[in-house]
């Protein structure tokens, strides 16, 4: 038994070490319930105290149609992918100081890799890619 598990473990065992993070759409779906007193996604998502997420990947800030933005987030000029969100998750009111998101951030790598799968799934219409 164990000549065939080492060698299965052996070939693993460099990739939990390269640093790539596999997403969990699952466990993104889980994280985005914290935003979900703010935000919405999908088909039908309108907006609430912040703008809907629908679309987000690729999207200026301050840009989508029908939410009042900050001066800050218009003048951001953030193009949102997996990088920049993960800058601004992790502290949004420091990486763009006067917004009116009030929330503490997401420290955690692998929460914020699964959180940016899970929205990026979504185009501008709410359906999923």
């Amino acid at each position: 038994m164990l000549k065939v598990l080492f060698p299965v473990f052996a070939l693993t065992l460099p990739l939990g070490i390269s640093g790539a993070q596999a997403q969990d759409l699952a466990a993104g779906e889980r994280s985005f319930r914290k935003c979900l007193p703010c935000h919405a996604v999908g088909e039908g998502a309108k907006h609430k105290v912040g703008p809907t997420l629908n679309g987000l990947d690729g999207r200026t800030s301050g840009t989508i149609e029908g939410y009042n933005y900050t001066d800050a987030n218009k003048n951001a000029k953030i193009v949102w992918n997996e990088a920049s969100f993960r800058e601004y998750i992790a502290n949004p009111r420091g990486r763009i100081p006067g917004t009116k998101m009030i929330f503490a951030g997401i420290k955690n790598e692998q929460e914020v890799t699964d959180l940016w799968a899970f929205l990026a799934q979504f185009g501008p219409d709410g359906k999923k890619k």
